[in-house]
């Protein structure tokens, strides 16, 4: 990796540690720039404004590492049901990438600029448009294999599912990880209806 690329990463990367801690509109280009000690022309060399920054860090940093965590689990999903309840206990228990005091960081993005910045939306947009989207062809095929009733609605299972995430973990800023463990248990009675007796 050359030089200037290991400097935009090391932007990116430091913006996303800010950001997540501190939310978008409170961290400032001299926030980033004095935490990653590159000059303010280092950083308008790379970005020509603070909203392009975020933009690469949501594309760059915070799309690969949810795309990993959220879709990749579902993928090639044998049990619907057992891969889609693995795949939330792994996000809210098990993935080290998250502070449970500061929440999900893209849900966190979505709350602060994603009603009122265009190209935040659609970046934002995209990954939760393909976490659903991963989450209502595991359930198909769980249909099509017979394990999950045929009247399933699954583009509404994946809705409700993908929603439940973003709430609790805003719970989770209030009360901690043992509102997980309730809420996972209760996602478990979900996913059983769902099966055929």
């Amino acid at each position: 990796m050359s030089k200037a690329a290991t400097t935009r990463l090391s932007i990116l990367r430091k913006a996303f540690e800010l950001i997540y801690a501190n939310g978008y509109q409170a961290t400032s280009v001299d926030d980033i720039i004095a935490q990653t000690k590159v000059t303010k022309g280092a950083f308008y060399y790379h970005f020509k404004n603070k909203d392009e920054m975020g933009l690469a860090m949501i594309n760059e940093i915070l799309y690969p590492g949810m795309h990993e965590a959220l879709i990749t689990p579902l993928l090639h999903s044998g049990d619907s049901t057992s891969e889609i309840f693995k795949m939330m206990k792994a996000l809210l228990q098990e993935n080290t990438f998250f502070t449970i005091k500061y929440g999900c960081p893209a849900v966190n993005l979505i709350e602060e600029m994603g009603g009122t910045h265009a190209g935040f939306r659609k970046a934002l947009s995209r990954l939760f448009k393909e976490w659903q989207k991963a989450i209502q062809q595991s359930i198909e095929q769980g249909k099509k294999s017979g394990q999950l009733r045929k009247e399933v609605n699954a583009q509404q299972a994946a809705l409700f599912i993908a929603t439940g995430y973003g709430g609790i973990r805003n719970l989770g800023k209030l009360f901690g990880a043992t509102c997980y463990s309730v809420y996972l248990k209760e996602l478990k009675n979900y996913l059983n209806g769902l099966k055929n007796a």
